[in-house]
């Protein structure tokens, strides 16, 4: 194989990769959101007011990467990439703070994801997929394999997160 011929194969996988990358990243997502719903309308695990917030930076970090995805512009790229990376430690933060600080709690009236639902309408405007049907004390005793939902939501994002990050480095090391 000549060099131009290896550099542009090594130019073509290369160049296409965070895109389908972020591609990837937006399915886990739908598909984090789509296996909330079925634990919740198949197997009454009710979800409390961060559960719910936690769908919505689900559904935003997916709607960001599809744009990633679908947007041939590197800039764009780079752009969603760090979008994704932001709101991936917004949802490792919501997780920490489910589980630690609000499932302890009887109720999660006030707090941000709360009053986040309540200023939005949400709950109101599509009620199967964002409406709360239990308290955080509730919620957290759901379980997945021994560990309550924040957990395995909260290693996602962690995940998602690291992936942008390694779409920024890599983005990096092509500039």
């Amino acid at each position: 194989m000549s060099v131009a011929t290896a550099r542009l194969h090594h130019a073509s996988v290369f160049h296409r990769l965070p895109r389908g990358v972020l591609a990837l990243v937006a399915l886990a997502c739908i598909t984090a959101v789509g296996g909330a719903l079925v634990a919740q309308h198949v197997f009454g695990m009710l979800p409390c007011p961060w559960c719910i917030f936690q769908r919505v930076l689900y559904l935003a970090i997916a709607v960001v990467a599809l744009i990633g995805w679908a947007a041939p512009v590197c800039a764009v790229t780079v752009v969603t990439s760090g979008l994704v990376l932001a709101l991936s430690v917004g949802g490792i933060a919501s997780a920490v703070f489910q589980h630690q600080v609000a499932a302890k709690d009887s109720s999660c009236a006030f707090t941000l994801a709360d009053r986040f639902l309540s200023a939005t309408g949400l709950e109101t405007a599509v009620p199967w997929l964002f409406q709360v049907t239990a308290t955080c004390a509730e919620a957290a005793s759901a379980r997945l394999l021994g560990q309550p939902f924040e957990v395995w939501s909260g290693l996602l994002f962690a995940s998602i997160g690291l992936t942008a990050a390694l779409l920024l480095w890599h983005r990096r090391l092509r500039a």
